[in-house]
C-alpha cells in the first residue's frame, strides 16, 4: 500500500512538472487575447478580467499577474479564470499603479512566452454598477427585452424589469439623476404605455400625452436638484435602407423639448423651444442652470433625411422658478462641421460635454461612422476621442458620478451587436484605452449572446424597483395625468 501511494505521488509530481513553464521560446508580441485588455486602465473594484485565446490551439495556458505590492496571481490550466478574492486583493494593493501580465502557451509539448503587458489601476473609484437595456434584433415586433443592472465588482446581473411581465410591452428611455437610483424614470410603450417615475420609493405611472404637446415623453434627463426632468417629445418614423451596409433609420417628423416638474405634475413648454425646428436629446448642466439640446432645421421626410444635421445648443434655466432664458446659443454648429450631433452628455464636474458625431440624423446607433467627441466647456474646443473610437459604431454613453469614468456602446466586435466598453479620464483630460464589460467566460458569453446593450447608465447603489408594484401599475388603467403649466 505504501509503495502504491509513493508511485501515485511520483506520478502527480511528474505531471505537475510537465505543466510548469520550462525554457519557453520568447515571442516579441502581445498575446492575441479576447477581450483585448492589453494596456487598459481599470478601477480597483472591477470584476476579474478573465480572457481567452480563441484563435490559438494549445494544450495549456499559464498566466502570471504581478504588482509591486501583494501576492502575485498564477493560473495554469486550460482556461484563464482568476480567483475573485486574489484579483481584488492584488488590485487594491496596487491602486494607482499597474500590474504586469505574462502569458505562456504550451503547444505540441513546447512552451512559448508572449511579451508581458500592463494593466493600469486607476486611483479613481467607480460606481456600484451599470443599468442597461438588453434587446434582441428586430424592428417590427417586441421580442424579449428588459432593463438589467450589473454589479461591476462581480459578474452578477439582475433583471429590474422584463417585458415578459406584461405581454406586448416595450421598455426604453430609462434614466437616473446623476447615478442616484432613488430618482428614476422609465418609458413603457404598447397598449399599457406610461412613463414610470420613482422618486425616493414613491412610484407613479404618468399619462404624458396632452393636447398641447406632440407626443409622449421621450429621452429623459434629470435636473441635479431632482425637481425637474427634461424630455423630448417626438413624432418619429422608422425607415429601412436597401444598401447592405446600412439597416435602419429613425427620423423625426416633429420634435420639441419640454421640462416636467414632478411635484406639481406640470409641464413647462418654453416658447423658444416650440419651433418648427427638430429639437431633441435634452440634458441639464452640472449646476442645473443650463439646458443643452440638439437642434436641426426641419426638412421634408423622408426625401431629405440625409440633409438633417443637428447642432448642439443651449438655453439658460432658472431652477428657482422654472423659467428659461430669452435666447438660444449654438455651441457646436452642424453647418460649420457638416456633421450631426446626438446624445450630448455633460460630465457631472462641469468640465465637458461628450456627444456622438455622425454624418446626418440622430439615430446614430446604426451609423458605422459614428464616433464619440468631447467638448471642453472651458475653452469651447472639441476633439475626436480617438483613444476609444473604432472603425465601427460608437454611440450612447454616460458618465460615472465622479466624472472619471464613462461607459459607451460599440459595434466594434463584429458589427452587429452593441457591447459595453468603459474608459477613464483623468484630471488633465487624458483618456485611457477602453475595456469590454467583464464576463466570467467572456468569449463564450459574447459569442453566444443574441442581445445588444442599449442606453447604459451608472448607478451609485442597487436599484430597488418593486416588480409586483410595477406589474400592478402597468396593467391598471389608472394614470396620473400631466398638465401644461400656463
Amino acid at each position: 500500500m505504501k509503495q502504491i501511494l509513493t508511485l501515485l505521488l511520483v506520478g502527480i509530481a511528474i505531471v505537475s512538472c510537465n505543466n510548469q513553464v520550462n525554457s519557453p521560446s520568447k515571442i516579441d508580441k502581445f498575446p492575441p487575447i479576447y477581450p483585448d485588455c492589453v494596456g487598459v486602465t481599470v478601477p480597483a473594484s472591477i470584476a476579474p478580467l478573465n480572457f481567452s485565446l480563441p484563435d490559438e490551439t494549445f494544450d495549456r495556458v499559464d498566466v502570471v499577474v504581478k504588482g509591486k505590492k501583494g501576492n502575485e496571481i498564477h493560473v495554469n490550466g486550460d482556461a484563464v479564470s482568476f480567483s475573485s478574492s486574489e484579483w481584488k486583493s492584488l488590485l487594491e494593493s496596487n491602486k494607482g499603479d499597474s500590474l504586469l501580465v505574462t502569458v505562456c502557451l504550451k503547444q505540441n509539448g513546447n512552451w512559448k512566452q508572449y511579451k508581458s503587458f500592463p494593466i493600469y489601476i486607476s486611483k479613481y473609484p467607480i460606481d456600484y454598477g451599470l443599468v442597461y437595456r438588453l434587446v434582441a434584433p428586430g424592428y417590427e415586433v417586441y421580442s424579449k427585452m428588459g432593463i438589467y443592472q450589473r454589479d461591476l465588482a462581480s459578474y452578477k446581473q439582475t433583471a429590474l424589469y422584463e417585458n415578459t411581465l406584461v405581454t406586448g410591452s416595450c421598455v426604453n428611455c430609462h434614466s437616473f439623476n446623476k447615478t442616484n437610483p432613488n430618482h428614476s424614470s422609465l418609458h413603457l410603450r404598447g397598449s399599457n404605455g406610461a412613463t414610470y417615475m420613482n422618486i425616493n420609493g414613491k412610484a407613479e405611472f404618468l399619462n404624458t400625452k396632452t393636447d398641447k404637446t406632440i407626443g409622449s415623453f421621450v429621452y429623459p434627463y434629470w435636473h441635479p436638484s431632482g425637481k425637474y426632468v427634461a424630455y423630448s417629445v417626438n413624432k418619429t418614423r422608422q425607415v429601412f435602407h436597401v444598401a447592405k451596409d446600412k439597416r435602419i433609420e429613425v427620423v423625426d417628423l416633429e420634435s420639441d423639448i419640454i421640462v416636467y416638474q414632478p411635484e406639481t405634475k406640470k409641464v413647462l413648454t418654453p416658447d423658444l423651444l416650440k419651433t418648427a425646428s427638430f429639437e431633441t436629446f435634452p440634458a441639464f448642466s452640472a449646476d442645473g442652470r443650463t439646458l443643452y439640446f440638439c437642434s436641426a432645421e426641419k426638412k421634408e421626410m423622408t426625401k431629405e433625411y440625409e440633409d438633417v444635421k443637428y447642432s448642439l445648443c443651449s438655453i439658460s434655466f432658472n431652477p428657482k422658478d422654472g423659467t428659461f432664458g430669452d435666447h438660444i446659443d449654438t455651441l457646436v454648429s452642424a453647418k460649420k462641421i457638416n456633421k450631426s450631433i446626438s446624445f450630448p452628455r455633460p460630465s457631472y464636474d462641469g468640465k465637458y460635454i461628450m456627444f456622438t458625431l455622425s454624418d446626418y440624423g440622430n439615430f446614430s446607433i446604426w451609423h458605422k461612422e459614428a464616433d464619440l467627441w468631447l467638448l471642453n466647456l472651458a475653452d469651447g474646443s472639441i476633439r475626436n476621442l480617438k483613444e476609444v473610437n473604432s472603425d465601427d459604431t460608437e454611440s450612447y454613453h454616460n458618465w460615472s458620478s465622479n466624472s472619471h469614468w464613462f461607459v459607451f456602446s460599440s459595434r466594434r466586435d463584429g458589427g452587429l451587436y452593441t457591447r459595453l466598453y468603459i474608459a477613464s479620464i483623468d484630471d488633465k483630460g487624458k483618456v485611457s484605452k477602453p475595456f469590454l464589460l467583464p464576463q466570467e467566460d467572456p468569449f463564450r458569453y459574447y459569442d453566444e449572446s443574441v442581445y445588444s446593450y442599449n442606453v447604459p447608465d451608472f448607478v451609485s447603489s442597487p436599484v430597488k424597483w418593486d416588480i409586483k408594484e410595477m406589474e400592478k401599475g402597468i396593467t391598471s388603467k389608472e394614470r396620473t395625468q400631466v398638465t401644461i403649466k400656463k
